[in-house]
């Protein structure tokens, strides 16, 4: 198995992959994460004491992507051109979907993903005090473009 996992060395052992020798490409990922909340909260959320639960996870989840180095120990630090955080509010809770961009010798799926997780942990942060039986749900990657690799596009999942 570590013969395909680009993380291990041939002893098994973790290691930072070497992208000194890739060329920059343009690159982009977005991924999704859903917060199950009650509807009490729903309705609660314009009036929320500590502020726009939805403003704040947008900075949250923008700041999130910019620090995935310093959060997953193997993953490059990249210089982000672009980093968004949408919601979409459902009647059973909160859809969130991120996108990233860069121009680097490696994609930009972890900061897309780091971009939903923490978004969804704000949202629980700032809604907890009014039910603590939220959950968070479905992170996933959406789409990627660039690099050796390619595209990926996970199935179901409409273009933006």
């Amino acid at each position: 198995m570590t013969d395909s996992l680009s993380h291990y060395d041939s002893a098994g052992r973790a290691r930072m992959v070497d992208v000194s020798r890739k060329p920059p490409t343009a690159r982009t990922a977005r991924a999704s994460a859903f917060v199950r909340l009650s509807r009490k909260v729903l309705l609660a959320l314009p009036s929320n004491p500590k502020g726009d639960p939805l403003e704040v996870a947008r900075l949250a989840g923008i700041q999130a992507a910019k620090r995935t180095a310093d959060l997953i120990p193997l993953c490059h630090p990249l210089p982000l051109s672009h980093v968004d955080v949408d919601f979409k509010t459902r009647r059973d809770g909160i859809e969130i979907t991120t996108s990233a961009r860069t121009t680097g010798p490696t994609g930009v799926e972890m900061e897309a993903l780091t971009a939903a997780a923490v978004a969804a942990l704000t949202i629980y942060d700032m809604t907890k005090a009014l039910d603590k039986a939220i959950t968070i749900e479905s992170l996933q990657l959406l789409e990627k473009t660039g690099g050796k690799s390619g595209h990926f596009l996970r199935p179901e999942t409409p273009r933006k």
